[in-house]
């Protein structure tokens, strides 16, 4: 082994042992039945760890061209990392999406539940959940001296999310985990005492939010450029033009509009509008599943099928990675999203939808996309794949190493490799394709435009407040003039974006920098590309930022 990959998987030892509950999300085990230190000390380990992790890296040459394809990834993620840590942003990150309270809710869906150890695990961490939410309200108000906290509407609204993780008539979400599992009387006991006393715990945390932590939060939601810059450089892993991608955002928006109505007149008829035609599929029973269980089967099935059609035509994938579940989350906001295979392949890849409260009734022609960008070929082929690739990668590139503009931005690309190879043939579900993109496109938008606090353009193709600033309030104007979303998820989309600045542009603009290398390496090839050869080889590398990426394929 080299001495880049000896550093690496070293790295993802340590990392383990001060991070249990990021252990248990990428499948290391030995670490299920403990929560970890989110106090100010424990941030400050993982962050001294990266720091010396990152000063040996720079002393270390690598023995090979894939070494220097990992030193470069690992130079790229830790620093921004550390540069984040030293911004103040890890420690004060609270938003509705993200932050330390979520994943000390979220570990729990992953967690095995099969025997009494298994159980017993998920008994230890819940009688340690109280004390774990105490640390992290110390990391919280010692930010929050040091100039460094999130916006007040932020924080109120995880403080909602504290309600309905604990209202009984609402998720419940800590009685209900444990109601489900196999356990004898003593255990059970002790599994009923963890989620009584793990309920009270986030219920306090949500009244500390409200009134704590909200009082002394941003009043204004707006990033400002500085912090902008470092957070879009870290979820795309490359630096981009801000200004032209901002324009840019516009017109790739009114480029997939009009090939929505182009789509929408095979739908609708001559001269009929997207609404029309988004109104004839919802009102179509062949696109239509009553109960989330019946939709769960046909996720299942789509995915299966999209893995057996593509396995040794378009993709080679390996055994392993040919096993994906499709589960209903434990929650109820709306969400579908992918988490990876435990390291051992024991934990399949999963694809997991939040199904909101009172929802009985579903489109399949929205969800086809959604099929493939979370399943095959999108992440569950991106990313089970990089695990099995022990012969190429080290431990930290195949489990550690994940950059939003890479990961988000290939499963965006995938969902349009999948209309070129002919899967969207189907008018109805080619528009569940390009809404979808559209909203990315909006996002790319109205996430550049609130937290810069932009102009809007006086001659955008929307004619839509020409020469006004964004605000929070016009950036809720344009999502719903463009964004065919319920209105309970649309708001939910908006909070995200105001709390997590960066995240959202990073799937278009992921997809972009796909789209591009992809021409570059034709440019390079000529005759001799071949697409099957290059999705190979690009995810051969791992996941990695995208500058990174350009240049390691530039090598390629």
């Amino acid at each position: 082994m080299g001495r880049i990959n000896e550093l690496a998987d070293g790295y993802v030892d340590e990392w383990a042992r001060l991070n249990p509950t990021g252990a248990t999300f990428v499948g290391i085990g030995g670490y299920d039945d403990q929560l970890g230190d989110l106090s100010p000390d424990g941030f400050a380990a993982q962050a001294e760890l990266t720091r010396r992790t990152l000063t040996a890296l720079n002393a270390t040459e690598p023995d090979s061209e894939a070494e220097r394809t990992a030193k470069e990834a690992m130079q790229e993620r830790l620093g921004l990392e550390l540069a984040r840590y030293d911004a103040g942003e890890t420690t004060s990150e609270l938003n509705v999406i993200a932050s330390g309270l979520h994943e000390l809710r979220q570990v729990f869906d992953l967690m095995p539940t099969e025997g009494a150890e298994a159980v017993g695990n998920i008994a230890a961490r819940l009688g340690q959940f109280a004390g774990a939410l105490d640390a992290y309200k110390t990391t919280l108000r010692t930010a929050a001296k040091a100039g460094h906290v999130s916006p007040r509407a932020q924080i109120v609204e995880v403080a909602k999310q504290c309600d309905i993780w604990t209202d009984p008539d609402g998720d419940d979400f800590f009685h209900s985990l444990v109601e489900r599992l196999p356990a004898d009387p003593a255990l059970a006991a002790e599994l009923r005492r963890g989620a009584a006393a793990a309920t009270a715990a986030t219920a306090q945390f949500g009244h500390f939010l409200r009134d704590e932590l909200a009082p002394l939060g941003r009043a204004k939601q707006a990033a400002g450029r500085e912090r902008y810059e470092l957070a879009s450089q870290y979820f795309l892993g490359a630096r981009v033009d801000l200004a032209e991608t901002y324009a840019w955002g516009f017109e790739e928006l009114a480029r997939l509009e009009a090939e929505m109505r182009a789509v929408a007149a095979e739908i609708a008829g001559p001269g009929a509008s997207i609404d029309a035609a988004v109104a004839a599929l919802d009102a179509d029973p062949a696109r239509r599943i009553q109960g989330k269980e019946a939709f769960r089967d046909w996720m299942q099935a789509l995915a299966d099928k999209a893995i057996g059609e593509l396995h040794g035509t378009h993709f080679d994938i390996p055994e392993q990675v040919r096993r994906i579940e499709c589960c209903l989350a434990p929650t109820s906001d709306g969400g579908i999203y992918y988490t990876g295979p435990s390291e051992d392949f024991s934990r399949p890849g999963r694809m997991w939808w939040a199904v909101p409260q009172g929802i009985t009734e579903f489109s399949t022609w929205r969800e086809v996309t959604t099929v493939f960008h979370e399943g095959v070929p999108g992440h569950h082929l991106q990313v089970a794949q990089t695990q099995v690739r022990a012969d190429l990668l080290n431990r930290w590139q195949r489990l550690l190493c994940w950059t939003s503009g890479h990961g988000e931005g290939w499963a965006l690309y995938s969902e349009r490799l999948m209309d070129e190879l002919g899967y969207l043939a189907d008018p109805g579900d080619k528009l569940g394709m390009l809404d979808g993109q559209a909203l990315r496109a909006a996002r790319v938008i109205v996430d550049i435009g609130m937290h810069l606090e932009l102009e809007i353009p006086r001659d955008n193709p929307f004619g839509f407040h020409p020469g006004q600033r964004w605000t929070p309030e016009l950036g809720w104007e344009f999502m719903r003039a463009h964004c065919r979303v319920p209105d309970e998820n649309l708001r939910f989309e908006l909070n995200r974006y105001l709390g997590w600045p960066g995240q959202a542009p990073s799937y278009k603009i992921g997809e972009r920098i796909w789209l591009q290398a992809r021409e570059d390496a034709k440019a390079r090839k000529g005759a001799d590309f071949d697409l099957k050869e290059f999705h190979r080889a690009a995810l051969d590398l791992g996941s990695l930022g995208l500058d990174p990426l350009r240049a390691a394929l530039a090598r390629i």
